[in-house]
């Protein structure tokens, strides 16, 4: 933004850069000066090593040149960030990716009145309309409970998906502990040490075979048909993503479990949001831009797809 000679989730490296959020498609390192929530950068540090980042809290208020920005919750992942930039008389919100379900890992999503809001498109088609979170994993606890002699393996994201899953659990009473692959391990501790409660987690690389019968085992979505699995005792796959309403998808990656959990906003939230905000103008970005461009366009609301390089569907 040039009044504020500032980068927001820039695609390369640049002398000064806001930071929505900390998946990798948002947020890069090798950045001159990042400002973002203290959750983020510490994301940021785990992830890329030391940032020279300043952390700005949900509703503390920067100036940056001639702009005023604030952080306000996305309700994605933890740190998650709407950006919001005042200039003069005009207000733009910079949602990066955001969810309007209860999500005990992250802060919730608060709608910004603006005068133009970039949202995301994710799932920007109608036949995307998510289940109750609650149903979901009651799916996943009642195929645990029916195959005592088995574990029920759950490729989740590495960032946000996997811990929202082990919460979830938690939440709809499952005290046991949970087991995990790896790739996990670190952004699992680095929420628990930011507060986020995830209970009993063990790792699968001490545990014997025997002793994760009937067990919840998570791993990334790429571990799911790797020889790594080979360890478990006879594995139930279940993935958790907003993808797995495809059918389709779920076949390519032999899943035998699906569990449509998102963490992004289906077609209702999204149109509901846009109601809600009701901005002059809407940017669109990374998704199905033209769907939600033809629905503002339809109820007099000026829209534009941003046809912007590096941003990718994630295994939600």
């Amino acid at each position: 933004m040039a009044p504020a000679d500032v980068w927001v989730d820039p695609s390369e490296p640049e002398p000064k850069a806001l930071v929505t959020h900390g998946h990798a498609d948002h947020a890069r390192g090798g950045h001159g000066t990042v400002w973002a929530t203290p959750e983020t950068l510490a994301i940021m540090e785990a992830r890329y090593g030391p940032q020279n980042g300043v952390g700005v809290g949900y509703g503390e208020t920067i100036r940056l040149g001639e702009v005023d920005v604030s952080f306000v919750p996305a309700g994605h992942v933890l740190g998650s960030a709407q950006i919001v930039l005042d200039y003069r008389d005009e207000r733009v919100v910079v949602s990066g990716d955001y969810k309007r379900r209860a999500d005990p890992t992250c802060t919730p999503f608060e709608p910004v009145k603006c005068d133009v809001f970039v949202t995301e498109a994710t799932f920007a088609l109608p036949v995307f309309r998510h289940p109750e979170t609650g149903d979901e994993i009651d799916k996943l606890i009642a195929r645990l409970h029916a195959n005592p002699t088995r574990c029920v393996l759950v490729g989740a994201y590495a960032l946000g998906k996997a811990q929202r899953v082990i919460a979830e659990l938690r939440v709809r009473g499952h005290e046991a502990p949970i087991y995990l692959h790896g790739a996990l391990a670190r952004l699992c501790a680095l929420y628990q040490e930011l507060g986020v409660d995830l209970g009993e987690l063990r790792m699968v690389a001490d545990t014997p075979k025997a002793e994760m019968a009937g067990h919840v085992v998570m791993c990334p979505p790429g571990a799911l048909n790797d020889r790594w699995s080979r360890r478990l005792p006879e594995p139930i796959t279940a993935m958790a993503s907003g993808w797995m309403r495809v059918r389709q998808r779920a076949r390519q990656k032999n899943v035998e479990l699906p569990l449509i959990l998102s963490d992004h906003a289906d077609w209702d939230e999204l149109t509901t949001t846009l109601t809600e905000i009701a901005p002059r103008e809407v940017w669109v970005t990374h998704g199905r831009e033209e769907a939600l461009v033809h629905w503002c366009e339809t109820r007099q609301m000026k829209a534009r797809a941003l046809a912007l390089v590096g941003f990718e569907d994630e295994d939600d």
